[in-house]
């Protein structure tokens, strides 16, 4: 059964930001989307106590927590750890794939150059998500 996601999108470059919006706009998967444009802004919203999100995707290059920090933070909470992480990135340095893979992350996703790409690619990663067994705390 398809169900609605919860993503929290963690990017600081706004037109990757609305490229985003874009893309979930354009697909049938039912979703509630909420942005934070760094790491630190995404504890904030995570620690709030309120529902947490089904679904984080982040980008590694950030200012003040960068993607990998705020991975080893989240990756460290019990509260939050088991909250699948995608990392969707223009980074394909093989020490960060290996990096945020031993911390713990659920799929690593190239941002293509290309919007048809993109769009699929995203289109695959929440069509998953979508029909995954989550776990919710």
């Amino acid at each position: 059964m398809i169900q609605e996601l919860s993503i929290l999108f963690i990017e600081d470059d706004i037109v990757e930001t609305m490229k985003m919006n874009r893309t979930i706009n354009k697909l049938e998967v039912p979703y509630k989307i909420q942005e934070a444009k760094n790491g630190e802004q995404a504890l904030d919203i995570l620690n709030k106590g309120g529902e947490l999100p089904d679904l984080i995707l982040l980008d590694l290059n950030m200012p003040k927590i960068n993607g990998l920090e705020f991975l080893r933070i989240l990756k460290d909470d019990e509260r939050l750890k088991y909250i699948p992480t995608i990392v969707l990135t223009t980074s394909n340095n093989r020490k960060d794939v290996l990096e945020c893979y031993r911390i713990g992350i659920a799929g690593y996703i190239l941002k293509p150059l290309k919007y048809e790409d993109y769009v699929s690619k995203i289109h695959k990663v929440l069509a998953y998500w979508s029909i995954n067994e989550l776990i919710k705390p």
